[in-house]
């Protein structure tokens, strides 16, 4: 028997109409599959509804990977597709395995042979890189900066000096209660010349992308608590 592939679904980045972020075809796609890996049930559940399934949700298998799977419970995560069916990873927001604990299902499905498709749709990450103005040919994503206040400032210096070193954009993204105070640290922390982008609520109707120097920002720091944030420095 064939495997089943295993194809990673992105989400929308929040509430706004699936058609304005998700193509036909992954739309399509998705409603082939009855197998569903996923970082939260109730919201992945929430999704599919939205997208009109051809299955009733109630037929529809859901298994739950987050930060709190073992790794030893992620192998059986792959039962379906070793037995030739099709399973869908779905993130929290935007694209799975990027940022996201599905990836350490890729990682499995690779080692197993099952084949792995991506699915077109939005990604916050390469989104706000677009939208920047910042060097698209040379970028780090560092994820969560720390949380600790020393060792954060200590990690926005290690970052803007590799900026300005290796002219490599750097992005990374904080929990949205601590945006405010993510701002404030880059405020006072980088060079007034260094140049800072705010990416916001990404593909919504309250969408804020902008870029401007750490001086110019400190004119004018805007409230981005409780909003999803990608931040790029150059």
């Amino acid at each position: 028997m064939s495997f089943g592939k295993i194809y990673l679904i992105p989400t929308t980045l929040g509430e706004c109409c699936m058609g304005d972020v998700l193509p036909q075809r992954t739309v399509e796609v998705v409603n082939t599959i009855k197998h569903f890996v996923v970082e939260n049930t109730r919201s992945a559940r929430r999704f599919l509804s939205a997208l009109k399934m051809a299955h009733p949700i109630d037929a529809l298998s859901f298994t739950e990977l987050n930060e709190h799977t073992r790794p030893e419970d992620v192998l059986p995560l792959l039962v379906p597709a070793m037995s030739g069916e099709n399973i869908g990873i779905i993130s929290e927001a935007g694209v799975p395995a990027v940022a996201d604990p599905g990836a350490a299902l890729v990682a499995l499905a690779h080692i197993k042979g099952v084949q792995v498709a991506p699915l077109v749709g939005p990604s916050s990450i390469l989104l706000a890189l677009m939208a920047s103005g910042f060097n698209g040919q040379k970028f780090a994503f560092s994820g969560y900066l720390p949380v600790k206040p020393e060792d954060r400032i200590r990690s926005i210096k290690k970052l803007e000096k590799r900026s300005q070193q290796e002219g490599q954009t750097q992005i990374f993204m904080e929990t949205p209660y601590r945006n405010n105070k993510l701002v404030a640290d880059l405020l006072n922390t980088c060079q007034p010349q260094t140049k800072l982008c705010l990416a916001a609520d990404i593909t919504l109707s309250t969408e804020l992308i902008a870029t401007k120097t750490v001086a110019e920002w400190k004119k004018n720091v805007p409230d981005i608590g409780k909003r999803p944030c990608i931040f790029l420095i150059s």
